[in-house]
């Protein structure tokens, strides 16, 4: 080992000093050959440092060399453990000893590797046999302990039934980091119920229980720490999905839901208390899913737009020097081996392995790489993995971004084996090139050639400094006629008057020189080069401070030319972009751009989108939802442009996204709810939440447009009552309370990428002054004695969206009931027009030549009131077919099946219906207001007119 530097040195001094202050006798036991160690543990690793502060006995421990120069103690760990925790009867004995036990050992693990010459792979394979032991010690305590107290789980000959424990990703593959997350699936083999118990539980309900308590037991950070933060996400359904499945839910799920990348996360897993027939019988049942037995190319796809999501999440946060995320770090190289493993595992079983070096070597010997690829792969990965080690050892923090300060420069620098910085620094940046070369050849996408630069004479006018007389001329020359010259001069000189007073870096210069010409040449050929210069400087001035983003439109043809596109054709796209620059990322792959992912699909993306950000951080997690947010958007309007989606598909796809996205702010809301408070006592022993969601509006009767607030009302079960059973009890109807609010929040929050969605809560009975979440029973007295015609009208178009189904089925019994109540028609009818004139007579934008396409008469406002109006009127005789829908096309046509309507007036208001809207959609694109001429959709009005007349004026 090279001589440890001067700055090293006085860091070692300086915390030996605090040690001798923290524990000043027992220093004096301990022999001058280990102080000299110590001292030098204590100059690379604060984390050493905290931890024998913390346990200074432990120094006199190390002080006899056997533990440290015992390579094969892993396989002690279980033994110590149950020997440490035999006779613990409390909770509080257990966190402490896990928590203590796993510092110890990781700071052996760590002297080992920083001082002694120990291999990257022992340090792996200790710290994944410690972690496989600490859970196992916590699942065997709890397990026993819940046991006692309901019974033991058991299948139909009563014999016991044990919960499974899968760990995924490096724990998976026995390549855990110093401070690596864990990811876990619980899954048990049976369902049936407790024996011996005092009461009997069902055996899902016992493993939930098991699974809460050890995952707890696991993650709480106590006096002495935490044990692992631990990751539940990758379970079937994620964070809506149950905390424990049985076999058969697990094998359903993977058969008729599952994802690429959840094969892809599946690789690696491993079943860490798998032995037994159990085991056996889960392990034949998720090899299927994972390696298919023919050849399967199409993961090539979709692990590189996994890499593309990654490339773009490191231009989003900014992560320079990222070892795992960045080009040619480790996950490039653990994508190389998958996709492989994917493709060909199914036929090949020496494939079919979780530990990334054994894949290697696998796919070596099959020639599928050239031996001097592989080895040269395993020797980057060695190299990457062992700086990832060190820097987590430095302070136990779960990081892979190199330091930026000089202290922990000098630390790696000095443990990796380089006299300084610089050397370690270019080492690490060539071994990522080699990888990121190997990484583009296999799955890099190579379709978009580079293009031919752009005619000389745009980067004179771009480089030149030209006022308008000068600049006028050469912009006539190029074909462009006196009136649109003076425009893009005009927007021309006002962008570089503007950009030159931004902050920007010699990178970012230099990536706008070389844009500005390629992008003048393209917009001057255009219809409107005016309008398009002014939409795409708009964007510019909000990234040309930000080099990654003007790089990436001068390095890919391809995102440039879908970047002029979409401005070309919407305003609204323009502006987004310009808001949210994270989105041009979205722009590199036109096939995703264009294709928005199937309806049924936006739950299960939203999910794979949020495992990237840690469960924990609820500020990452609503800065993320509100990305997918606008992902999604993108993409929706992206396909609307190209006309591959018509209006009725969009609406869909905005109203099936908000649905999602919903669903997945009552869960985080629900978790960070029940952290704090536990849940309502009647709900201990079951996985309903007492809690449902109702869209009303838009989003209620699937027309969600582009800008749409969504209008909610929170509802729960009515007869729960006391409180809830966590570590800060309060009333239930406090917990609902809150649990309301938090939702609120995480939607109303203003972050960096704005808030998720405007909240419109007044629909709730009483409105504002009612309460924010209703009983049910309490909602439907409301509907039902006290409710406007106005607030029936909006029952029409509710939907219950979010919550648990018998939840649902009262809410539809409920509105059933209130829509089909017998009314007088003329008393009915007075009412709605009295509604829909003082609507009218407020909300009218259009002047007198114009055509306001919402509140003008025979507008989309009449034939909603209409549709209402028939649902109101005439319910009590066709209450199925009529309350069946929510939105007015399907209302329509069940007005038609009943012989309510003729098929020629059904049909006529149906097609004024679509093109009123499609006309107002296409307004939206272009960020137009919703007035056209009043020449326009004369036909279509009158038809509307006809009908109003006829069943509101007769």
């Amino acid at each position: 080992m090279i001589a440890m530097p001067a700055l090293l040195q006085q860091q070692a001094n300086k915390q030996w000093l605090r040690f001798k202050e923290r524990a000043p006798e027992l220093v004096e036991q301990v022999s001058d050959a280990r102080s000299a160690q110590l001292k030098m543990l204590f100059a690379c690793s604060d984390f050493a440092v905290q931890s024998l502060c913390q346990q200074p006995e432990l120094a006199l421990e190390f002080d006899d060399a056997t533990e440290l120069n015992n390579s094969d103690r892993a396989g002690d760990y279980a033994s110590v453990l149950a020997t440490l925790l035999d006779g613990v009867t409390d909770e509080a004995t257990v966190l402490r000893v896990l928590r203590q036990f796993r510092r110890k050992q990781l700071l052996l693990i760590a002297w080992r590797e920083m001082l002694l010459g120990g291999e990257v792979e022992e340090s792996f394979v200790h710290i994944s046999a410690l972690a496989d032991a600490l859970i196992l010690a916590a699942y065997r305590w709890y397990y026993q302990k819940l046991c006692h107290e309901v019974g033991t789980p058991t299948d139909a000959n009563g014999e016991a039934v044990p919960l499974l424990i899968i760990g995924m990703g490096k724990l998976g593959g026995r390549e855990l980091n110093f401070s690596s997350d864990i990811d876990l699936i619980f899954t048990f083999p049976h369902n049936g119920v407790t024996q011996g118990g005092r009461r009997e539980l069902a055996n899902q309900q016992f493993f939930i229980r098991l699974g809460q308590k050890l995952v707890n037991a696991l993650h709480q950070t106590t006096a002495d720490g935490q044990v692992y933060r631990v990751d539940m996400r990758l379970r079937p359904f994620g964070e809506s999905g149950p905390l424990a499945v049985s076999f058969n839910a697990m094998e359903e799920y993977y058969q008729n839901h599952g994802r690429t990348w959840e094969r892809y996360a599946m690789v690696k897993a491993r079943i860490i208390n798998g032995e037994g027939q159990y085991s056996d019988q889960l392990r034949a049942m998720l090899r299927p899913f994972v390696f298919r037995r023919y050849i399967d190319f199409g993961v090539i796809d979709s692990l590189r737009q996994m890499k593309a999501m990654i490339a773009a999440e490191v231009r989003r946060k900014g992560l320079h020097d990222n070892i795992k995320l960045g080009a040619g770090g480790i996950r490039e190289i653990e994508f190389i081996a998958q996709v492989f493993q994917l493709i060909r595992g199914g036929r090949e079983p020496s494939l079919q392995v979780r530990h990334l070096p054994a894949a290697l070597a696998a796919i070596e010997a099959l020639g599928d790489l050239p031996s001097e690829d592989a080895q040269q792969l395993h020797e980057s990965y060695r190299l990457l993995r062992r700086v990832e080690n060190f820097l987590q050892a430095f302070d136990d923090q779960q990081t892979q971004t190199l330091p930026f300060d000089e202290l922990n420069q000098a630390r790696l620098a000095w443990l990796t084996g380089f006299d300084n910085w610089q050397d370690c620094y270019q080492a690490i940046q060539a071994t990522m090139s080699r990888v990121h070369r190997q990484f583009e050849g296999l799955i890099g996408d190579n379709t978009e050639a580079e293009e031919e630069g752009a005619p000389q004479i745009w980067f004179d006018i771009w480089q030149t400094e030209l006022d308008e007389s000068e600049l006028l001329p050469l912009l006539q020359e190029q074909g462009l006629s006196e009136l649109k010259a003076r425009g893009l001069a005009a927007g021309l000189l006002s962008f570089k008057a503007e950009y030159s007073r931004r902050a920007m870096g010699p990178q970012g210069r230099q990536a706008l020189d070389k844009l500005m010409p390629v992008l003048l040449d393209k917009i001057h050929g255009t219809d409107t080069p005016n309008r398009l210069f002014a939409r795409v400087q708009h964007i510019l001035l909000h990234i040309v401070t930000r080099s990654a983003y003007l790089q990436l439109l001068v390095e890919n043809a391809g995102a440039l030319k879908q970047l002029l596109r979409l401005c070309e054709a919407s305003s609204l796209v323009a502006e987004q972009l310009a808001r949210f620059p994270i989105l041009l990322d979205e722009l590199l792959l036109p096939q995703t751009l264009y294709e928005p992912i199937p309806l049924e699909c936006y739950r299960d993306e939203l999910r794979q989108f949020l495992l990237r950000v840690p469960e924990e951080d609820v500020e990452q997690q609503m800065e993320a939802l509100r990305q997918f947010k606008q992902i999604q958007l993108l993409r929706i309007a992206a396909a609307d442009i190209a006309d591959t989606l018509p209006l009725m598909k969009v609406s869909d796809h905005l109203t099936w996204l908000a649905e999602a996205i919903v669903d997945e702010v009552i869960n985080q809301a629900w978790v960070q709810m029940t952290e704090r408070h536990g849940v309502p006592e009647a709900l201990a022993h079951s996985t309903d939440r007492g809690f449902g969601v109702v869209a009303y509006g838009k989003l209620g009767g699937i027309e969600l447009a582009y800008s749409s607030d969504l209008d909610l009302v929170f509802v729960q079960q009515s007869d729960l009552s006391g409180h809830t059973n966590g570590p800060k009890p309060i009333d239930v109807r406090q917990f609902y309370l809150r649990l309301a609010q938090r939702i609120i929040h995480l939607f109303s929050t203003r972050t960096a990428s704005g808030v998720l969605y405007e909240l419109d809560m007044r629909l709730r009975p009483s409105g504002d002054s009612g309460l924010m979440v209703s009983p049910l029973d309490a909602y439907q007295q409301y509907l039902l004695n006290q409710a406007w015609v106005w607030e029936k009208q909006a029952l029409v178009r509710s939907r219950f969206i979010v919550g648990d189904a018998t939840l649902e089925q009262q809410f539809i019994e409920i509105r059933q009931q209130v829509l089909s109540q017998p009314r007088d028609q003329q008393s009915l009818a007075e009412e709605v027009i009295k509604m829909r004139e003082r609507m009218r007579e407020h909300l009218i934008k259009a002047k007198e030549e114009e055509f306001d396409l919402k509140q003008s008469s025979g507008g989309l406002v009449d034939i909603e009131f209409l549709t209402q109006y028939l649902v109101l009127a005439f319910s009590h005789q066709y209450a199925k077919a009529l309350t069946r829908w929510s939105d007015n096309i399907r209302i329509l046509e069940s007005a038609v099946a009943v012989g309510l309507l003729d098929e020629q007036e059904a049909e006529r208001l149906k097609t004024a219906y679509c093109a009123i809207r499609n006309r107002g959609h296409r307004l939206s694109l272009l960020d137009e207001p919703g007035r056209v001429p009043d020449s326009e959709l004369c036909t279509e009005r009158e038809w509307v007119v006809e009908s109003w007349e006829k069943w509101l004026k007769a």
